[in-house]
């Protein structure tokens, strides 16, 4: 299934976002504060993907924030709801007909470290796909044979780093391990995953980081963390406290993006 184009260029108008971006589990709230935004449902775009999660919007969001104009998508469609890697593929390959060429992937994810504490942010330097799905798993082309070696941009990782530091708020960075979910990882799997040189867990981006790099599309990627992994906290893991937590570090998150927006545009 392909995105209705012209549905999709009608609504946007006379918009041309220079830079995408992709909100996880329960971090919604950053498209409050796109400026002059033009919302736009999911449903009323002919073949793009929804998810049904909660603490997914289901929108996507065009206009400002600061001078940078940007497409929000407020949600992803994760494996677990569709049984396919490549659900978000309709999704990007539709960013890259709109000529965008940059795209900002965040979740909220469980940390392995315990000064990645519930609240912080971890930018994604790297990641274990360790689900054994991937998007490309198909595609007939020799394109599907994609280079990952520096799957996350080195440049747009440099450009958030030196926002965090104008910010003067922290930012970790690591390695993201990708489940399949829907449930969350036993202990045995978050020491396993520690082992393998983790520092968070999650059930998104990895799939849309390998089908964005297919696409010729720069990637940089963010985590909220909202808890920890099983056995290293006390607290029950549940999707309740990923809603919870995620809008305190989503609120930094959206200081350091707003800062480094006018840098990853230009780089």
């Amino acid at each position: 299934m392909t995105v209705d184009l012209d549905t999709l260029r009608a609504r946007l108008g006379d918009r041309r976002p220079r830079i995408a971006l992709v909100l996880g589990s329960g971090l919604g709230d950053l498209a409050n504060s796109v400026e002059a935004a033009i919302r736009i449902p999911y449903a009323d775009v002919p073949g793009f993907p929804i998810s049904a999660v909660s603490g997914h919007t289901a929108e996507l969001v065009t206009g400002r924030i600061g001078e940078t104009e940007v497409l929000v998508l407020s949600g992803r469609v994760h494996y677990y709801e569709a049984g396919r890697a490549d659900a978000m593929r309709p999704a990007l390959e539709a960013v890259k007909e709109l000529g965008i060429d940059r795209i900002v992937l965040t979740n909220a994810a469980g940390s392995l470290r315990e000064d990645l504490p519930p609240g912080s942010v971890m930018l994604i330097e790297d990641h274990i796909a360790f689900s054994g799905m991937n998007p490309l798993i198909g595609e007939p082309t020799d394109a599907r044979f994609a280079n990952m070696t520096e799957a996350y941009d080195p440049a747009f990782r440099a450009a958030l780093a030196a926002a965090a530091d104008g910010e003067a708020v922290p930012l970790g960075r690591g390695v993201y391990m990708w489940f399949s979910g829907p449930s969350f990882e036993t202990p045995a799997e978050i020491r396993m995953a520690r082992t393998l040189g983790a520092d968070a867990v999650g059930m998104s981006t990895v799939p849309e980081t390998i089908l964005a790099r297919f696409l010729g599309l720069r990637v940089a990627a963010a985590s909220v963390i909202t808890n920890y992994g099983a056995g290293i906290g006390t607290d029950r893991i549940s999707h309740a406290e990923t809603k919870e937590m995620a809008p305190r570090g989503g609120a930094v998150l959206a200081r350091i993006l707003r800062r480094a927006l006018p840098a990853l545009a230009a780089a």
